[in-house]
């Protein structure tokens, strides 16, 4: 039988200080930038459920809510919304902060989809996802609907 965790497992809070290497000529984050923290965020919340290495397979959703600016700080919340046999949706949150205000601000959200690797290298079985909150229960039921989105996409 598959071994459960719980969502709370595969949480992860990192933040990140926008340098002026982070931002384009008009003092703002390039989206890249926002990108690959989403990444980095999401591979590590995939790898601390999966106790694997993990792949991206896709970034099924970006959505850019709002500029951040020089000197900003960036929190990025990232966690597993569903799994599968071998691969898992998780979900991030980006939240900047105006280190001058203390105003938060939500940036940016995207679903990442990732799949675990075994010691040779091919997809691996992960644990089931356990479901504590409604919260929990409500990501996992919006995921399951994406996925089945993204599955038809690729039978077309």
């Amino acid at each position: 039988m598959k071994t459960s965790k719980p969502v709370a497992a595969s949480k992860v809070i990192m933040t990140q200080l926008v340098l002026p290497s982070h931002t384009n000529s008009l003092g703002t984050i390039f989206g890249g930038t926002i990108m690959s923290w989403i990444d980095i965020a999401a591979a590590i919340s995939a790898q601390r459920h999966s106790n694997r290495e993990v792949v991206t397979a896709s970034i099924d959703r970006l959505d850019f809510i709002a500029p951040v600016y020089t000197g900003w700080v960036v929190n990025l919340k990232a966690s597993v919304n569903y799994t599968s046999r071998t691969s898992m949706e998780v979900g991030v949150r980006v939240d900047a902060e105006n280190p001058k205000t203390g105003e938060v601000f939500h940036t940016a959200s995207a679903y990442c989809t990732f799949v675990a690797l075994g010691s040779n290298g091919k997809p691996s079985e992960i644990p089931e996802l356990t479901l504590q909150t409604d919260d929990d229960k409500r990501r996992y039921e919006d995921a399951k609907k994406r996925r089945e989105v993204r599955l038809a996409n690729k039978a077309r």
